[in-house]
């Protein structure tokens, strides 16, 4: 079982109910598990930064490559993944309340929510266990996904702007939307070629939603040549 696992069945009852309780299923926000992952979201990238920063030489590895390949190991996609693993959409579900149905299932199923479950997990667990242990067992919990980013870095935004160069083409990203509290906002980003939209993303920064875009760009291209 993995150590993340171990620390979230420590955890007392009053923060795992509160783990496992969307906004919409509370009458108080305050309930819901949107604090602690806004937490977790920085125990998390702590604890991964503080693994890589000294197993990556400083002449190969900067500021700017250390920050995409964070980004990468620690994204939405990465996030559902470890959730996934973890059985986190079945506990999730089960602490829906009655007659949740289709909606409950729905969101069980979406990104962003599993994203947020898992920081909140991490951040329930850091408010129980310590630092320590919660670091540890966030980079057992992230290996794969840190190894693969290690391995296999991805800059969409970079294999974009190749693919446009030799089209002599250029792409401009547009933030389309923001939705959600401050604390936990989402945005959407457009990406457009000479006018034509490419491709829409989304994400909890506006890098994050630029890489998603591009990528969906990427795809579209690759499926026209």
């Amino acid at each position: 079982m993995m150590l993340l696992a171990n620390l979230l069945e420590e955890l007392p009852e009053e923060l795992v109910r509160q783990v496992f309780t969307h906004a919409s299923w509370s009458e108080r926000r305050s309930d819901s598990y949107a604090r602690l992952a806004f937490l977790g979201d920085s125990v998390l990238g702590l604890a991964v930064t503080t693994h890589l920063y000294p197993r990556l030489e400083a002449e190969r590895f900067g500021a700017g490559r250390l920050t995409k390949i964070r980004a990468q190991a620690v994204s939405g996609p990465s996030c559902r993944a470890v959730a996934e693993r973890l059985q986190l959409p079945r506990r999730l579900l089960a602490a829906a309340p009655a007659g949740g149905g289709e909606s409950a299932l729905a969101l069980v199923e979406t990104e962003r929510v599993l994203a947020s479950v898992i920081e909140a997990v991490i951040g329930a667990c850091y408010l129980h266990g310590g630092y320590e242990r919660t670091a540890e067992a966030v980079v057992e919990a992230f290996g794969p996904e840190i190894e693969d980013a290690l391995e296999h870095p991805v800059d969409f935004k970079s294999a974009l702007q190749e693919l446009l160069a030799r089209r002599g083409a250029e792409v401009e990203y547009e933030i389309t939307a923001e939705d959600g509290p401050p604390h936990e906002r989402i945005y959407s980003v457009a990406a457009r070629v000479e006018g034509r939209e490419l491709g829409i993303g989304s994400g909890r920064s506006k890098k994050h939603a630029e890489q998603e875009a591009a990528r969906a760009a990427v795809e579209l291209l690759a499926e026209d040549s």
